[in-house]
């Protein structure tokens, strides 16, 4: 029965982070936002609403006294991977991906540094509120830099098909129902980790994080379908610089955040490599080949066997 709640979570949060996502978008192409603005800003924090909702939630839980620590980090760091390595892979098999070299390099340490920063917080096995709010600091900045950085004069549509109001409320609705599908997705996936005998990290680094990563891989499809390449690329980058830095400076900044030696020893530096050949890739050719998407595409799915056989854990 765990294992179903965990589906419908699972599902909820892709479906209230659709709905959201298409209020936000429409509000965006009502006041001529750039298509790499929507991407980077607009879809990577819309669709990375389902770790926020988990690491709030599970936050909320630590402070009363629970031990979900491992269910925030593990989504966060899972969904990354899944992002940089399945969903950027599977979707540069379908089309080819550029990106200018400028972009590579500022986005691209920004992400490495992240991580970096992460992993030097989680060393001696805690995040405090004062590293979460480090964290979420360095989100800030990257946003505003973000923002004084693009030219916004490029809008991609000027018009929306739905109303103003109209908009709010699909935006109003789909929060509503991350914020349940969320409450959801934790509680029952440590029943399924404590059921099935298997660690909450690894629950959470696979099916969470995987899951939730559904959004991305739903827009990134969708945005390479109609000819946005950068969108898709902007969306999945975004949402990297997201879930390495707010998801746990959000849940740390709530109660103290533990985290697993297991995670900083495989996941962190694992997630770290597969960030820096993505970023190689777009620097050799300013864009990834279909051959470079299978390699990515072929990391990810080598971690997913390290992990369901327990060789390197």
């Amino acid at each position: 029965m765990d294992i179903v709640l965990l589906i419908f979570g699972l599902a909820g949060l892709w479906l209230g982070t659709e709905v959201t996502i298409k209020g936000a978008v429409s509000i965006a192409k009502r006041y001529g936002v750039s298509e790499f603005v929507i991407g980077l800003v607009v879809l990577s924090i819309g669709s990375d609403l389902p770790e926020l909702s988990i690491a709030i939630d599970a936050g909320l839980k630590n402070l009363a006294g629970g031990h979900y620590s491992d269910v925030v980090v593990g989504s966060a760091l899972g969904s990354s991977l899944g992002q940089i390595g399945f969903v950027l892979g599977f979707v540069g098999l379908l089309s080819y991906l550029t990106l200018p070299r400028a972009v590579v390099y500022s986005h691209g340490s920004t992400l490495l540094g992240s991580l970096a920063l992460v992993a030097l917080f989680g060393l001696d096995g805690t995040v405090t509120f004062t590293e979460g709010a480090a964290l979420l600091l360095v989100y800030a900045i990257y946003l505003v830099a973000l923002m004084n950085e693009v030219n916004v004069g490029t809008a991609i549509e000027q018009t929306s098909e739905l109303s103003f109001w109209r908009s709010l409320l699909y935006l109003a609705t789909g929060l509503a129902i991350v914020v349940g599908s969320a409450e959801l997705t934790v509680s029952s996936a440590v029943e399924v980790a404590r059921t099935l005998g298997l660690s909450e990290t690894l629950v959470a680094v696979i099916l969470i994080g995987l899951g939730s990563s559904l959004p991305e891989l739903s827009i990134s499809i969708a945005a390479v379908s109609k000819g946005h390449h950068r969108l898709s690329v902007g969306n999945l980058i975004g949402s990297n610089v997201f879930d390495t830095l707010v998801p746990i400076g959000v849940a740390a900044v709530i109660a103290p955040l533990s985290f697993d030696g297991g995670l900083l020893r495989f996941e962190t530096p694992y997630l770290f490599f597969v960030t820096a050949v993505v970023m190689f890739f777009f620097l050799r050719k300013r864009g990834i080949q279909r051959w470079e998407a299978a390699v990515i595409l072929a990391l990810y799915c080598a971690y997913v066997l390290v992990k369901l056989t327990g060789s390197l854990i």
